[in-house]
């Protein structure tokens, strides 16, 4: 188990935020776990702890939102997930850790910017669900989901323009990831990622996990989902920032 009491500090904000995302806010900001850990250790090393943590959420998730899910966006997303899982999969040997925090700093800082960026987006007519925009973001989020658990931009990218009702928005939401990230067991497993050390941080975190989602269950239905994404996003732009730089810096100076 690691025994870095920094490592902890950020592990319990990482978990907290990708809870309280995932059970009540479909979770996008959840992609701040990975680099909120990836500030103390490895990256994929941090995306391999997360992994089964995300797995317990989905869980707590689909009980909570059972049957509250668009049907035609599973239909259409699921099969471009498990082929952007596959890309990733397959090309993971030529990743460097400094590759992935550059990857994942640039999903941050893109995902929150464009957070600022697009307020009238909201006023836009609603779109529907499109098999081709669907397959294109859905193997997007596939492939960025195994590298980083950050498959949620490429997802709310597509999801977002629809304007589904709240629930209906993370209830798919949280079958998309479910179904995502227990495929990606497979491939984590293939390529040793669940060793003692990284099972038994994970287990030590998982109590954590499950407060996380009904925690955002419990805000959903209380809280302004607008401030909550302001303050979130605040923090992703900073973390992304911070690992663009170390990977940056890390590769070329």
């Amino acid at each position: 188990m690691i025994q870095e009491p920094l490592f902890y500090l950020a592990a319990f904000f990482a978990v907290m935020i990708a809870g309280i995302s995932k059970g009540g806010f479909g979770g996008g900001v959840g992609v701040m776990a990975v680099p909120l850990m990836a500030l103390v250790i490895p990256p994929f090393q941090a995306a391999a702890i997360m992994l089964p943590i995300l797995c317990i959420m989905d869980l707590a998730g689909l009980k909570a939102f059972w049957k509250k899910w668009d049907n035609r966006n599973i239909l259409i997303m699921i099969p471009g997930s498990v082929l952007g899982i596959l890309i990733a999969f397959l090309t993971y040997r030529w990743v460097s850790d400094d590759h992935l925090r550059i990857l994942i700093g640039l999903i941050a800082v893109v995902f929150a910017l464009n957070y600022y960026l697009n307020r009238g987006a909201a006023d836009a007519e609603p779109k529907s669900a499109n098999w081709a925009k669907g397959t294109f973001w859905s193997t997007v989020a596939g492939f960025t989901s195994f590298s980083a658990h950050a498959g949620g931009p490429p997802m709310n990218m597509y999801l977002l323009p629809q304007r589904l009702d709240k629930t209906l928005f993370v209830g798919t939401t949280v079958v998309f990831f479910t179904v995502v990230n227990y495929v990606k067991l497979v491939p984590y497993a293939l390529l040793g990622q669940f060793d003692t050390t990284n099972l038994m941080t994970a287990l030590v975190l998982a109590p954590l996990a499950i407060f996380g989602v009904y925690s955002g269950y419990w805000l959903h239905k209380r809280i302004s989902i607008i401030l909550f994404y302001r303050i979130c996003y605040v923090f992703l732009l900073i973390t992304g920032s911070r690992l663009l730089y170390q990977g940056i810096t890390n590769l070329w100076f």
